[in-house]
Formats: structure tokens, C-alpha cells, sequence
């Protein structure tokens, strides 16, 4: 396998006619910062400039394929982009989040827009903005213990890439959409929003035989079937989708239940916490734990705000 260094946030490499880009933020669980999605976007651009390769895989290294964006520190990682004057800039936010040129959304989609077709590796955490991106591939494969979700359904955000809703169909996309509840590999692939799920210790070998199959059809005829596919879907609207679900992403970030829901996990490191955790083991106390207590403490910490707010009301 050849590759090279360059990237800050990623890995780029090839074997035969499979390109291979891995997110390589494995201490912070491939979190997004920038530049990750430029180089993603970049590295894309590699593998389709470069007429030995045919697929590309895309994967995490470490124990996650990808927690979603990094907001440690209240997402100060994308303060220029976002703010101006220390203050929340909406001007700011709606262009930096759909413009092709700056916004994550458009390049996590030079993966759906790529003739070579895209296959996502995923394990351990895939949540929030990791889910959009891997659900911008072609195809994506799974560990069945893979943990796979939206947490910001429940607070602080709003679908990106949209891919959730044309993926799962009008009555699983309200469901997921108005609960936010996990979904483990297993179930992700039972009901259709993943292509399959299977053993985590046969996951890397079923990637590459799906790669390797796929490389044996003609790249021309590769493309043609991905290009009609994508033109259904984008005759369904998916410009469009994408152009709202940022710009309602950026509000849903600066509600004040939002805020306050930041300013408590600051504090108390509850979400931060359970994003950062594996999928399953025991605490610093020897509790065990599991994926499901992403959903459980954001539960809990809405409902201490929520408390706040009444306590808060009865006072004024």
C-alpha cells in the first residue's frame, strides 16, 4: 500500500484500485475540526485524478469512524467562520455551512459527487455530523456493534446532508428525526439506512472484497449507474435539503435551551463525556456502561435544564 504524510487530519492511501482515505484523529475519536473537511474533499479529488484507482474506502482509525463535529470548548474550533466579536454571526453561519467552497456539507458530498464509487468502513462511534458524512458514501458497511445516531435530533442542531431522510423514507425518517434514538449496526442495516453490518473482526475483510468486486466492472459503467442514482435523488430535491438543514443546524445552535444545554456540559462534561467513551466498558469507578448511555445522559442533561427553567420561572 503507497500513500502519503501531508495531511494533517487523514490518512491517504492506495493498493491496487483501492484508494483509501482514513479520518486519523483516533484521541478525539476522529472528531471533525477543520481542516478535515477540506482534506477530505482533497483527498477525493486524488482518487479520482488518479485513473489507477476504481473505489474508494473510506474509514476511522482507532475506535470510531467518526463522533461528529468537535465541540469541545463550546465549538470554538470554527470561531472565524461563525462568529464575529466573540458573538454568533448568522450571516456568517449560513454562508460558511452551504457555500460548495467553505461549507462541510459540500465537501463531505464530493464523495456522492465522485464517478468512483465510495464505500464507508464504519465502527465503534459514527454520530451526529460522522453520520452525515458516512451516509454521503455510496455504500456503507458496518460493525454490528457499531453505534450510529443523530443526538443533535434532541438538541443543538438539525440534519445536514439530509442523507438520513432520503435514505430511510418518510415514516422512519420521522421516527429517527423526532427521537434521535441510537441505532446500533445491526439495526441500521435491518432497516435500510446501511447496506450491512457484520462482525467486527470481518468487517475490514467484507470492505475490501465489496472494493475488489466493484474494481472488476468497468469504471465507465460504474459511474453511469452512480450518476443515475444521484440524479433521481437530486430531481427529489437534495440541493435544496442541503441548503436548509445548516442554516436550521446554525439556529437550533444558538436557541437558549441550546445554549444553556452547552454551557451545562461544559460544566459537567455529561454529552462530551458519553461521545468520548467506547461503545461498551467500565467506568473509572468499574461501572459498566454501554453506547446507550449517549442517549441517557442527554436525556438527563435536558431535563436538568428544563428543571432550571422552571425553577428559574417560579422565581421571577
Amino acid at each position: 500500500m503507497t500513500g502519503g504524510s501531508e495531511f494533517e487530519t487523514l490518512i491517504y492511501a492506495t493498493d491496487g484500485a483501492v484508494a483509501t482515505v482514513t479520518l486519523n484523529r483516533p484521541e478525539r475519536l476522529n472528531t471533525i475540526v477543520p481542516p478535515m473537511p477540506d482534506e477530505l474533499e482533497a483527498a477525493v479529488h486524488r482518487a479520482v485524478a488518479d485513473e489507477s484507482v476504481k473505489v474508494i474506502v473510506l474509514r476511522g482509525a482507532g475506535r470510531a469512524f467518526c463522533a461528529g463535529f468537535d465541540f469541545g470548548g463550546g465549538f470554538h474550533h470554527w470561531d472565524d467562520a461563525l462568529t464575529t466579536e466573540g458573538e454568533w454571526d448568522p450571516g456568517k453561519d449560513f454562508v460558511m455551512a452551504t457555500a460548495p467552497s467553505v461549507g462541510p456539507v459540500p465537501k463531505f458530498m464530493s464523495m456522492w459527487r465522485s464517478p468512483k464509487p465510495v464505500i464507508a468502513q464504519v465502527h465503534g462511534w459514527c454520530v451526529g455530523g460522522g453520520s452525515d458524512m458516512a451516509l454521503c458514501a455510496d455504500l456503507v458497511v458496518a460493525s454490528e456493534d457499531a453505534r450510529i445516531g443523530t443526538p443533535y435530533s434532541r438538541m443543538w442542531g438539525a440534519y445536514l446532508s439530509g442523507m438520513w431522510l432520503y435514505r430511510l423514507g418518510l415514516t422512519r425518517a420521522k421516527e429517527y428525526a423526532l427521537t434521535g434514538k441510537p441505532l446500533s449496526g445491526r439495526e441500521a442495516a435491518d432497516i435500510g439506512l446501511i447496506n450491512e453490518a457484520v462482525p467486527f473482526a470481518s468487517l475490514e475483510e467484507t470492505v475490501r472484497a465489496l472494493a475488489e468486486r466493484l474494481a472488476s466492472i468497468p469504471l465507465s459503467q460504474l459511474s453511469a449507474m452512480k450518476l443515475v442514482v444521484n440524479q433521481a435523488y437530486e430531481n427529489m430535491g437534495l440541493a435544496s435539503t442541503q441548503t436548509l438543514g445548516p442554516i436550521l443546524d446554525g439556529l437550533m445552535r444558538n436557541t437558549p435551551d441550546a445554549k444553556r444545554f452547552i454551557e451545562l456540559a461544559e460544566r459537567e462534561g455529561a454529552r462530551v463525556r458519553a461521545m468520548h467513551r467506547p461503545v461498551r466498558g467500565t467506568d473509572d469507578r468499574g461501572r459498566a456502561y454501554s453506547a446507550d448511555d449517549l442517549y441517557v445522559r442527554e436525556v438527563a442533561v435536558c431535563r436538568r435544564i428544563r428543571r432550571a427553567r422552571f425553577r428559574s420561572g417560579r422565581q421571577s
